[in-house]
C-alpha cells in the first residue's frame, strides 16, 4: 500500500502503441493494482489510447471479458472495408460496438486523468486530447495508416498516435506526472514475422448432382473461393515466396515504431519501463487476448523490484 508520502506524488503511466499487443495493458493495469500503485494519471497512443480510456472509465473489467471472448470470426465482422477512404477499415463498426463498453463519456467526466495522443497526417504534428468526447479521440489514436481509415476531426486529418509519439511519456508529464510508468510494447518486435494461418478451411464448394442451377451455382462457388484464396495469398503472403501486402505493412510499421520509440524515451526518459515480451504476436491477432494479458502480468511480475524502489523515492 502508499502511504501519506507516496500518496502525494503523482504517478503516470504511459500506454504504448502495438495493435493487438495492446491487451497485455489490460495485464500490466492488474498487476500493478495487485502491487498498490494506482495511477493518478494515464496518456495512451494507439490500442494504449482504447485501454486507457476503459481504465480511467472503470470499463477495464468489462473489456478485459470482452477480449477473452473474441475469436477471429467475430473480428471479421466488426471490419468494414472501405478500399476508397484511405485505409482498409472504417473502424466505425468496431468503435462503435468498443464505445458500448467506454460509454460516450467526456474527458472531464474520467475517474483519473486520461490524455490521447494522435497525429495530424499533414503536418505530422502530434495532437493532444485532454477534453471532449473520450472515444472520438480514441478512433483518431488507432487510425493505423493502411487500415484504418483517418478521422476527420476539426478541420484535419487525424491518424495513429504511434506514428508521432508511440508510448507518450512526455504527454504524462505535461499532465503533472512526477512518476512515469511506460509500458513499450515495441521492444522485441523487429525481425519478427506474423504467424501465417492454414486457409484450408476455404474449401470450394462441390457441384451436386441434380438439376442444371445447381451445377452452375457450384461452380461459381468454386470460382469464388479460387479468387478470394488468390486474394488472401496477394494479401498476407500465404505459399508464396514474397512476403505479402499485410507482411510488408505490419514489418514496417514494426520498424517505424521501434525507431521512434527509441529516439523519444531517450529524449524524455520514463523512471520505469515495461516491455512484455510479445514478439510472436501478429499485429492483428486481437483473438489472442489471454497470451497478451498473462504476459502483462508477467512483466510486472519481473519489473517488480524496479516498481518498490520507484515507490520507495
Amino acid at each position: 500500500m502508499q502511504d501519506s508520502k507516496q500518496s502525494q506524488v503523482k504517478i503516470g503511466l504511459a500506454l504504448g502503441s502495438g495493435a493487438a499487443r495492446g491487451w497485455s495493458h489490460i495485464g500490466i493495469i492488474q498487476g500493478l493494482s495487485e502491487m498498490g500503485i494506482e495511477p493518478d494519471i494515464v496518456s495512451g497512443s494507439s490500442i494504449g489510447a482504447l485501454v486507457g480510456a476503459a481504465y480511467t472509465a472503470d470499463k477495464l473489467d468489462s473489456l478485459e471479458a470482452w477480449t477473452r471472448s473474441l475469436t477471429w470470426k467475430e473480428i471479421i465482422k466488426f471490419l468494414d472495408p472501405s478500399l476508397l477512404g484511405g485505409g482498409l477499415i472504417q473502424g466505425e463498426k468496431l468503435t462503435g460496438f468498443v464505445n458500448s463498453y467506454v460509454e460516450e463519456l467526456a474527458f472531464e467526466g474520467l475517474k483519473r486523468q486520461l490524455g490521447v495522443v494522435a497525429t495530424d497526417l499533414e503536418s505530422g504534428r502530434e495532437i493532444w486530447f485532454r477534453q471532449g468526447p473520450v472515444m472520438e479521440a480514441v478512433r483518431a489514436s488507432i487510425s493505423l495508416p493502411g487500415l484504418f481509415t483517418p478521422l476527420h476531426h476539426e478541420g484535419r486529418w487525424l491518424v495513429d498516435g504511434g506514428l508521432a509519439n508511440p508510448v507518450p511519456v512526455s504527454l504524462c508529464r505535461a499532465m503533472g506526472a512526477d512518476l512515469v510508468i511506460a509500458v513499450n510494447l515495441n521492444g522485441d518486435i523487429l525481425g519478427k514475422h506474423l504467424r501465417r494461418d492454414d486457409t484450408s478451411d476455404d474449401k470450394p464448394g462441390q457441384a451436386g448432382e441434380g438439376d442444371l442451377w445447381s451445377r452452375i451455382a457450384g461452380q461459381m462457388k468454386s470460382t469464388l473461393n479460387a479468387r478470394k484464396k488468390d486474394l488472401m495469398s496477394r494479401l498476407f503472403g500465404l505459399n508464396r515466396d514474397i512476403p505479402g501486402l499485410y507482411d510488408v505493412l505490419a514489418s514496417s510499421i514494426n520498424i517505424m515504431q521501434d525507431r521512434i520509440t527509441r529516439s523519444r524515451m531517450a529524449g524524455d526518459p520514463p523512471d520505469v519501463i515495461l516491455a512484455p515480451r510479445l514478439s510472436k504476436l501478429g499485429l492483428m491477432e486481437f483473438d489472442e487476448a489471454d497470451m497478451a494479458i498473462a504476459e502483462g502480468r508477467r512483466e510486472v511480475e519481473r519489473m517488480r523490484p524496479a516498481l518498490e524502489q520507484l515507490l520507495e523515492r
